[in-house]
C-alpha cells in the first residue's frame, strides 16, 4: 500500500464520518503515483497516430528511457516501425532500428519501442498521447472525426492514474468539449478528470526539414483541465524536453498554437501581397526584404513563395475562423490572408505566361518543367503543397507539364498523374520554361541556370549564382 493511501486510511479510521475529501485524496494519490512512475521511467507511453508528429514524438520518449507503444490504423506503418524502417524524413531508420530492437541490432538496441494496430494495448499504458490528423474538409471546415474516433477507442481502456494528452491541432475548447466527454463514454461511474485520471493539451511545434529546433529543445506549452492534470503533464514532458511552459487551461494552450500559425499565415500573406505589388512596380521584392531586415527592431522577415503549404499554416487558422463562425463572428483578417495565399499559384502561372509571351510563346502547348513539388525546401512532404496547385493551373491552361523532385517519384494532381522526369541538361534545354517551386539545397542552381533558357524562380533559389545566359524572372 502506498504512503499516501495508507495515510488516508488512517485519517478515515480516526474520523469515521469523514468522507468528503475522498476525491481530493484520490487526486493526490493518483497524481503522486503517476509522477513517481514518470520520474523512474517506469511509465509506459502510448502514442496514437504515427505520422509526422506521432512517430518523432514516440522516438523522443523511447530515447528518453520510456517503454513506448505506437498505435496506428495503418498496418503498413506498424510493420515498417517494427522492422526498424522509417517513413518520416526527420526520423532516421538507424535510430528506429535501435529503438525497436530489430534482429540486426539485437545487441545494441534498446527494444523499448513497438507498434500495433490494436487499441487494447492502451490497457497496459500509463500515458496516451493523441497525435491523429486534423484536416480540413472540402468546405474548409474542420474534420474532427479522427480525434473523436481516437478518444472513443481510448475510452474502452481508460483506467485510474492515466494521463491523456491531445497534441493534434484543433479549435480552442476541443480538449474539454470533444475529447473529455468521449473519453468518459465507457469509464466507470464517478470517474473524474483531475482525480482518477488526467487530461491535458500540448500543441506540437515540429518544423520539418531543419535540424536546429527539435522536440527536445523547443519549449513545450502544456495546459491541463485541472491543476493536477497540468502538473502531471509537466512532469511527463520535462523528462524529455528542455523547457516546459504551463498554460492556465487547455483552451489557452490550444489558442497558443493557433496564434502562432495564424501569425505566420498572415505575415506570409502580407509578404506575398508585397511580392505582387513589387512586381507591378518593377521592384525586386527580395532586395526590399533584405534591406528591411537590417532594421534591428520592429521588423521580422517573411518571404514570398508560390503559395502556402504544409499541414499546419494553411490549416490551423481555419480552425479558429470556423470556431468564430459558430459564434457569429467573421475572422476577416484570416479570410483575407487565405485569399491572398491561395491566389499565389495563379499569380505564379501568370508570371510564367508573361515570361513565355516575351518570347512569342503561348502558355498552351509550352513545355514547363516544375522543380520541387514539396511544400517547402528540403522536406519530403506534399501536404497542401502550393506546387501542386501551380501544376494544376498550368495543366488546366494547356501547358505540357513535367516535374522533378528528389523526394518524389510520382505525383497526382486532380485528374493529372505525373512520373518524375530525370533532371538532365537535355530535359532543361527541352523545357520552354523552368519553374522553381521548392528550392531544395541538393540542386545545383548554377548548373540548372546554365542549361535553361527561361526560368521563373518563386523561392529566390538562384539569387547567389554567377553570370548566366538564362533569363530569370523572380517574384
Amino acid at each position: 500500500m502506498g504512503r499516501i493511501a495508507g495515510a488516508w486510511l488512517q485519517i478515515c479510521a480516526s474520523e469515521p464520518g469523514l468522507n468528503e475529501p475522498t476525491t481530493k485524496m484520490t487526486n493526490i494519490s493518483t497524481q503522486t503515483e503517476l509522477e513517481s512512475r514518470i520520474a523512474q521511467r517506469e511509465a509506459v507511453v502510448a502514442v496514437v497516430g504515427l505520422g509526422y508528429v506521432g512517430l518523432p514524438l514516440a522516438t523522443v520518449f523511447a530515447s528518453g528511457g520510456f517503454d513506448v507503444i505506437g498505435i496506428d490504423t495503418d498496418p503498413g506503418r506498424v510493420a515498417a516501425i517494427n522492422s526498424g524502417v522509417s517513413y518520416i524524413q526527420d526520423v532516421p531508420s538507424a535510430l528506429l532500428a535501435d529503438l525497436t530492437g530489430d534482429e540486426k541490432n539485437a545487441e545494441s538496441a534498446s527494444g523499448n519501442l513497438s507498434a500495433t494496430t490494436d487499441y487494447a494495448a492502451i490497457a497496459d499504458t500509463d500515458v496516451v498521447l493523441i497525435c491523429v490528423p486534423t484536416p480540413l474538409g472540402k468546405t474548409r471546415d474542420p474534420d474532427l472525426s479522427y480525434i473523436v474516433s481516437a478518444a472513443n477507442s481510448i475510452s474502452h481502456h481508460l483506467h485510474k492514474s492515466m494521463l491523456v494528452v491531445l497534441e493534434s491541432t484543433t479549435y480552442p475548447g476541443s480538449t474539454e468539449e470533444l475529447v473529455l466527454p468521449n473519453l468518459l463514454k465507457h469509464a466507470p461511474e464517478n470517474f473524474s478528470v483531475g482525480a482518477e485520471f488526467h487530461l491535458a493539451f500540448s500543441p506540437e511545434r515540429v518544423d520539418p526539414g531543419q535540424g536546429k529546433w527539435t522536440i527536445v529543445n523547443t519549449p513545450k506549452v502544456i495546459g491541463g483541465v485541472t491543476q493536477a492534470c497540468t502538473n502531471v503533464a509537466l512532469a511527463l514532458y520535462s523528462s524529455v524536453v528542455d523547457k516546459v511552459i504551463p498554460a492556465s487551461s487547455p483552451k489557452t494552450a490550444e489558442m497558443v498554437k493557433l496564434l502562432e500559425n495564424t501569425f505566420r499565415a498572415a505575415n506570409i500573406a502580407l509578404v506575398n501581397e508585397m511580392a505582387i505589388i513589387c512586381d507591378r512596380l518593377g521592384v525586386d521584392v527580395w532586395e526590399v526584404i533584405d534591406a528591411a531586415s537590417t532594421k534591428p527592431f520592429g521588423f521580422m522577415p517573411f518571404y514570398p513563395g508560390p503559395g502556402l503549404g504544409g499541414h499546419c499554416i494553411p490549416v490551423d487558422p481555419q480552425y479558429l475562423a470556423w470556431k468564430m463562425r459558430t459564434m457569429d463572428y467573421t475572422a476577416r483578417f484570416i479570410q483575407l490572408a487565405e485569399e491572398i495565399n491561395f491566389g499565389m499559384p495563379k499569380f505564379v502561372v501568370d508570371k510564367v505566361s508573361g515570361a513565355l509571351n516575351g518570347h512569342a510563346k503561348p502558355l498552351k502547348g509550352s513545355k514547363v518543367l516544375v522543380l520541387g513539388v514539396s511544400y517547402k525546401s528540403d522536406v519530403a512532404d506534399l501536404r497542401e503543397s502550393p506546387a501542386l496547385d501551380v501544376i494544376h493551373v498550368l495543366t488546366s491552361k494547356g501547358a505540357d507539364v513535367a516535374f522533378h523532385d528528389p523526394y518524389f517519384d510520382h505525383v497526382d494532381v486532380e485528374e493529372v498523374s505525373l512520373d518524375r522526369t530525370e533532371l538532365t541538361s537535355e530535359a532543361l534545354n527541352r523545357a520552354d520554361c523552368v519553374v522553381v517551386t521548392a528550392g531544395h539545397s541538393v540542386y545545383d542552381w548554377q548548373w540548372i541556370a546554365d542549361n535553361t533558357r527561361l526560368l521563373v524562380d518563386t523561392r529566390n533559389a538562384t539569387s547567389g549564382i554567377g553570370p548566366t545566359d538564362c533569363e530569370i524572372h523572380r517574384l
